[in-house]
């Protein structure tokens, strides 16, 4: 399997650190190969060609180029090649040309094979060349310099020469090797040697350690060769079967990603390293701020009577707290709508999505990210090294940016959407498990407000102690009726007559005084609570609206509603026992909802939407203009009003946009047959243009602000015992 991981195929920017390095290893490797060649003569290349055994190792170290040993944590094609062993017997019996010629040939075939780049292909050339290069020096060095017509077969006192330029030849391969992956993956040198350097020292030492019982086997015949290459086969193949069962315990089967125990381990050496930088920086600046008062105190000097001169004072250099300097990033992200996708065309189309998806997130996050599957839809992406929230919103960005690109499987053509959560160390969390459970909660935040990605907020953890806190309190406040009713009335714009009134929810919290919905709902809304907290309300308001019809004050009231209400079934009961109960009509009552959950599918067709259109209560579609709903369903629910938003009335006399799409509103309401009313009025200026707009109805200070029920009964008696007139 391919590793999605795996972006060293991608070319790297012309100029950057990267490809200056990859072109002077390729120069440097170009050198170093012609200097060899230009040493060969005919009689050479006639030995060269005539040779079965050079044939036989050309063979060898193609094969070997094929079938690398797996790096614990890799992939099939990225590990410690066994052409070394061939290549490095080449390099001792016949020298550096013979060698080099060989594994450049199987470099190539194998690039070529695998898909590689030209980049990368003619780096690998050029690294081996100049590994084999510093062994030939090492064996030069000791008077051993062979060729095809002076072949060299060492014995027992050649060994040391062996194991120098064995060691030789392993340096400068890996420091090679490892220069490029730490500039790709934008790490330090050392951090990319010391990934996995023991275990390469650990499989080069017995690579190489074989390749001069090669060259004997060789010396005395080409048929003894295979003899040795089988033992070597089965030690490979238990090798390979041992380090894939570690590689499968570490990634997901489906992607190939890594998986959750993979991104543990590393998020783990991430926090570390973050942890340690950050602390080496606290100790330099603590250095720094002692040099310079020690220059402070020097420069002071001492006092003309020979008296030390007092201590100066000093101020260390001012440090912004609570801004660290050295973060790690965890990202959550959940596709949107995916079981869509394998409810209608099945798990194996899903499958394939998920490997699209995978490609897609790992070529789009920075070199040194990691993209890991967690399970089903949910991935999440490690950045060991983000500069603060916005570095880290701008790759979320382009995560997103990349899943919605259209995708076309089975004939069909998907629009992909992801929600991302973000989670800053140590902004937001010390360790991994308190990473990904606040990575997850921003997530659910970004799905809930249709934002695409959040970064994680404690105002907007639901499970925050705080929160948890209020949550144990408001559902205190329920038994203790400390949730109380504010009514705030619609006024026609036409005639001034009242149009009805608005019930809206307070909580008279015994510490805090008096607290708006804003403050509290948002913990409610995600738990059962607010199926309790619903039926208090419309208890509460029909309970009123009782009281006042009993007085002659027929007026409707308006109860706000939310998505989990349009799915409580209980709710119609509620409302149609209420009503019997207190005599009145369904037009006493009415709902709002808002414009977001008209948006969702589920929420329109639902048996409650249903329901209430059977019983006859009214509905009433808050806050439009901020969602995108559909005409059509405008039309079909049992809606009497429109409620234009206060974001756009606020702004009406001042902004000639709002006041088009203000206007464009009215018209659209009008044209349907549906009552328009304009919340947040606050002054006659904005009264007066709706007026002129042909708005029905308004809401707002300048009509009256939300009022308690006794202050509102009042309101009531004098509004309705005088004659209306138009408001001015």
């Amino acid at each position: 399997m391919k590793d999605p991981n795996n972006t060293r195929n991608t070319a790297p920017r012309r100029g950057s650190p990267l490809w200056i390095y990859f072109v002077v290893v390729i120069l440097l490797g170009v050198a170093a190969g012609g200097a060899a060649f230009s040493g060969l003569t005919g009689d050479d290349l006639d030995a060269l060609a005539s040779t079965p055994v050079f044939w036989i190792l050309g063979c060898f170290i193609i094969f070997g180029e094929l079938r690398p040993i797996i790096t614990p944590g890799s992939t099939e094609n990225n590990g410690a090649t066994t052409s070394t062993t061939f290549s490095f017997a080449a390099l001792l019996y016949a020298g550096l040309p013979i060698a080099a010629a060989l594994q450049a040939v199987a470099v190539i075939t194998c690039g070529i094979f695998r898909g590689r780049s030209p980049h990368r292909i003619a780096f690998n050339v050029a690294q081996y060349t100049l590994s084999l290069a510093a062994a030939q020096l090492v064996l030069a060095l000791f008077g051993n310099l062979a060729t095809p017509t002076d072949l060299w077969v060492p014995d027992g006192a050649d060994l040391l020469a062996i194991a120098l330029a064995g060691t030789f030849y392993f340096i400068c391969n890996d420091t090679l090797v490892g220069s490029a992956v730490a500039l790709h993956e934008r790490v330090s040198l050392i951090k990319a040697l010391r990934w996995d350097l023991g275990y390469q020292v650990l499989v080069h030492l017995a690579l190489l350690g074989l390749a001069p019982l090669m060259v004997v086997a060789m010396d005395r015949s080409a048929a003894f060769v295979p003899l040795i290459v089988l033992p070597f086969i089965a030690v490979y193949l238990n090798a390979s079967v041992s380090v894939r069962r570690e590689h499968q315990a570490l990634h997901d089967g489906l992607t190939g990603l890594p998986n959750r125990k993979l991104l543990i381990v590393r998020t783990e050496e991430a926090l570390a390293e973050a942890r340690g930088a950050e602390k080496r920086g606290a100790e330099k600046r603590d250095a720094e701020d002692r040099d310079a008062e020690k220059r402070a105190t020097k420069k002071h000097g001492e006092h003309r009577a020979g008296k030390p001169a007092p201590r100066p004072a000093f101020a260390p250099r001012l440090r912004r707290t609570g801004d660290p300097q050295h973060r790690a990033g965890l990202f959550l992200l959940d596709l949107d709508r995916f079981k869509e996708v394998n409810d209608t065309l099945g798990h194996p189309t899903g499958d394939r999505l998920l490997q699209l998806v995978a490609h897609r997130l790992t070529h789009s996050v920075r070199p040194g990210d990691l993209v890991a599957r967690l399970g089903g839809d949910e991935f999440a992406v490690l950045l060991p090294s983000v500069r603060d929230e916005a570095a880290a919103r701008e790759v979320a960005v382009r995560l997103r940016t990349a899943l919605s690109q259209p995708v076309r499987l089975d004939g069909m053509s998907f629009d992909l959407e992801g929600s991302v959560g973000i989670a800053l160390f140590p902004d937001h969390a010390t360790d991994f498990e308190q990473l990904l459970q606040r990575a997850d909660v921003a997530m659910y935040n970004a799905k809930e407000a249709r934002s695409g990605v959040e970064i994680y907020s404690p105002r907007k953890d639901r499970n925050s102690p705080a929160r948890l806190g209020m949550l144990g309190d408001l559902r205190r406040a329920v038994d203790r009726a400390e949730l109380e009713l504010f009514y705030q009335p619609k006024v026609s714009l036409r005639d001034g007559h009242l149009v009805g009134m608005e019930a809206l929810l307070r909580w008279r919290h015994p510490d805090k005084g008096i607290l708006e919905p804003e403050a509290f709902l948002s913990v409610a809304e995600q738990t059962y609570l607010m199926r309790s907290i619903t039926h208090h309300v419309v208890g509460a308001a029909l309970a009123q609206a009782a009281a006042w019809w009993r007085e002659d004050l027929t007026v409707q009231v308006a109860v706000n509603a939310s998505g989990r209400d349009l799915f409580d079934t209980g709710l119609t009961e509620t409302i149609e026992e209420g009503l019997l109960a207190r005599g009145l009509p369904a037009a006493a009552l009415q709902l709002e909802i808002t414009e977001r959950i008209l948006m969702n599918e589920p929420a329109y067709a639902s048996d409650t939407v249903g329901s209430l259109a059977e019983l006859g209560i009214p509905l009433s579609l808050d806050d439009f203009g901020t969602g995108y709903s559909s005409l059509v369903r405008l039309n079909r629910l049992p809606v009497e009003e429109v409620k234009i938003d206060s974001s756009f009335v606020g702004r009406l006399a001042e902004s000639t946009e709002d006041a088009v799409i203000v206007r464009s509103i009215i018209d659209l309401v009008r044209t349907l047959g549906l009552r328009s009313v304009a919340e947040g009025v606050e002054d006659p200026v904005t009264a007066q243009m709706l007026r002129e707009m042909g708005c029905d109805a308004a809401q707002g200070w300048y009509f009256g602000r939300p009022m308690d029920a006794e202050t509102a009964t009042d309101w009531l008696r004098r509004h309705m015992q005088r004659a209306p007139e138009p408001a001015a």
